[in-house]
């Protein structure tokens, strides 16, 4: 029996049906492992156990100005009446050497002598690149210089900064620049063996251990890790990308906890030098309206974001926002300021 051809366009429908198929199957699947995915972070994220944390914060001079504070009142008042116990205090280069070979520690001075008076234990971080924007912080006069000049006064001020503080007991430790392998602000791109020049001129001249700190999400640690004493990190939950805006990080405690637990041979132990307290904003935060900043950050997150580090088993983490605190407190906004009080309360009771 003689058959008719099959009309050419027939068969399109099957095929096109059979893609969609294949279409819907591999969304499914695709939907399925990241199901997976985050059911395993919230699974790890509650299965952690919740350990004992000594809390310290972070307080940034030039910070306090942006907002418009008061910085010695702002100051007095996280040691004070939020209570804070243990201090991460960057040096700014450009503000202890306006002038070439000319040293004003005035600033500086008074924020380790009022620590001292209170028993608070410092991290003193020292170098070109320190906490707060735009990162690196070097004096006017080295705008024209080459780097490897830049570099040598950079050496030099390193030696005048520690030689200074060489009989101050409240310095506990020295951290040299800040996530100095991560390329971010505006700074010239990392060079470890740099990196390492610096660590070994402060070591020579003083024995306190030697902080190095990285980006937490973002390195692998072993590079920092194995030139310090004690690797500081951060730990960012909701930051901002300027290609797909607020995202939050999908990891779980035990992303932190495993990785310290690799590099434990390299270094004393790990610490959370920057934990996340307030929001990540694209610019200065004072241009954010106050309603998105609350809601990015208010108390259920600093909650949320304590009880994260306890999870991570670190023994000390450091706050990344109590000035932004106060500012809200003058505001009318004193519920972060009053969780935080509480929480550096617990930490002095624990200690006495």
């Amino acid at each position: 029996m003689n058959r008719k051809p099959a009309k050419s366009g027939s068969r399109r429908p099957r095929i096109r049906g059979r893609r969609q198929d294949v279409g819907i199957t591999l969304l499914l699947f695709f939907a399925l492992l990241l199901g997976l995915f985050f059911f395993k972070v919230v699974r790890d994220n509650l299965g952690q156990p919740e350990r004992d944390v000594v809390w310290g914060a972070t307080f940034s001079k030039k910070y306090a100005q942006e907002l418009g504070l008061d910085w010695r009142k702002t100051y007095l008042a996280v040691l004070d009446d939020l209570g804070v116990r243990h201090l991460r205090l960057p040096v700014y280069w450009d503000e202890i050497e306006p002038e070439p070979d000319t040293y004003n520690f005035t600033d500086i001075d008074w924020q380790v002598e009022q620590a001292a008076q209170r028993g608070v234990q410092v991290i003193l971080a020292i170098g070109r690149k320190v906490p707060r924007w735009p990162e690196c912080h070097p004096p006017a006069w080295t705008g024209g210089m080459e780097e490897p000049l830049v570099r040598s006064r950079i050496l030099r001020m390193l030696e005048e900064v520690v030689e200074h503080y060489a009989d101050n007991l409240s310095i506990v430790a020295w951290q040299v620049e800040n996530e100095p392998l991560f390329r971010f602000g505006l700074c010239p791109p990392p060079d470890r063996d740099f990196l390492k020049q610096e660590v070994a001129v402060v070591s020579a001249l003083d024995d306190r251990p030697i902080v190095v700190t990285e980006s937490g999400e973002l390195s692998t640690w072993v590079s920092a890790a194995s030139i310090a004493d004690i690797l500081g990190i951060s730990t960012y939950r909701t930051v901002w990308s300027k290609y797909i805006g607020f995202f939050y990080w999908p990891v779980s405690p035990s992303f932190y906890a495993r990785r310290g637990a690799a590099i434990s041979s390299f270094v004393d132990r790990v610490i959370i030098t920057e934990l996340q307290a307030e929001p990540w904003s694209p610019g200065p935060i004072t241009m954010m309206p106050l309603d998105q900043q609350l809601a990015l950050m208010d108390e259920g997150r600093l909650l949320d974001n304590l009880a994260f580090a306890r999870r991570v088993g670190f023994a000390e983490a450091y706050l990344w926002g109590v000035e932004w605190w106060y500012w809200l407190q003058a505001v009318g906004h004193p519920e972060l300021w009053e969780t935080g009080r509480q929480l550096f309360l617990t930490t002095q009771e624990v200690q006495e």
